[in-house]
């Protein structure tokens, strides 16, 4: 499925957001106008983008370059360590005047989230001279939705021109215009977002999830809707529809498990798999980040999810 582009360039190029997140965990989520004693806060590096670099780069095992933002401040350089640590190219990443971006993600005793975002730099990211020759040397050009939609749209468009497949991962849902989608080979979506976005575009949506991925198919032609703890489903153009199971795991944090995902699914896509093949990889990748703290560090390295490829189960930390 991926471009044949084995002697030159980066295999992954990944344009998105760069945060840091501020982990606060909390013994239940707080109702209106409560007030709830946190268990904990940790600040770790993170951001849809940066982690899908980071999982494309350490867990899928490929080049891989990062188009992005950041301020000069202190979060800034915390990321910088983190990307760069996992081989990721930097050289499209703008350090801007302004702050870097923060996410607050409360999570619950059963590793459960919800996540604020203040964008800060992502808000300018766009896609330079710079960024565009690195993905003229893609096989595959991955973004998301927290940095301008625009941007999105100029990747895609010069991911089709360079012959490279392009993945969007529609989250946080925002409105998604007809343009983009048109350009997208391979959309990975929640399936909260599936309802929001099949709603957005056909003003409904069908209430069984195999009539769901087919109505999205009239979107874009490949669909990997993901399902938390219940795997994901995937549906390949002209084939069947078929779901991938998470391993077994005790969820620690559910922090960053789907941006793991999408960067192995990326990774695997460049290296040739088939989707059904980079979906059961990525959700092994997946797994294991669920048995780990925060988003970024939860990421394994590509020879864990091998073992987990091989036995079926979540191996212990390396370190």
């Amino acid at each position: 499925m991926a471009k044949d582009n084995p002697s030159k360039g980066f295999r992954v190029v990944v344009v998105g957001s760069a945060n840091v997140d501020l982990e606060v965990r909390v013994p239940h989520w707080a109702d209106p106008g409560e007030s709830v004693i946190a268990l904990a806060a940790e600040r770790f590096p993170g951001g849809k983008g940066a982690n899908e670099a980071v999982a494309a780069a350490k867990a899928g095992g490929v080049p891989t370059a990062f188009v992005s933002a950041w301020g000069h401040d202190t979060d800034g350089k915390l990321l910088e360590k983190f990307v760069k640590k996992a081989g990721v190219d930097i050289t499209a990443v703008k350090k801007v005047d302004c702050p870097t971006g923060l996410a607050i993600v409360m999570v619950d005793p059963h590793g459960a989230n919800v996540v604020t975002v203040i964008p800060g730099a992502n808000e300018r990211v766009h896609l330079t001279a710079q960024g565009a020759e690195l993905i003229s040397t893609a096989s595959v050009v991955l973004a998301q939705l927290e940095v301008p939609v625009a941007t999105v749209l100029d990747a895609a468009q010069a991911a089709r021109a360079a012959g490279a497949i392009f993945v969007l991962n529609a989250a946080p849902m925002v409105d998604v215009p007809r343009e983009l989608l048109d350009a997208v080979d391979v959309l990975i979506v929640s399936e909260h977002g599936a309802h929001e976005l099949a709603k957005q575009q056909f003003g409904m949506y069908p209430s069984d999830e195999g009539s769901l991925l087919r109505a999205l198919q009239r979107l874009v032609k490949s669909v990997v809707m993901t399902r938390g703890a219940e795997g994901a489903m995937v549906a390949a153009a002209g084939q069947d529809i078929e779901t991938v199971q998470v391993l077994p795991v005790e969820p620690i944090d559910h922090t960053g498990a789907g941006d793991t995902f999408n960067g192995v699914l990326a990774a695997r896509l460049a290296q040739g798999a088939t989707l059904i093949d980079a979906a059961r990889a990525a959700t092994a990748a997946a797994s294991i980040s669920l048995s780990r703290p925060g988003a970024g560090p939860s990421i394994p390295a590509a020879a864990e999810v091998a073992v987990a490829l091989s036995t079926g189960q979540v191996p212990p930390p390396s370190d």
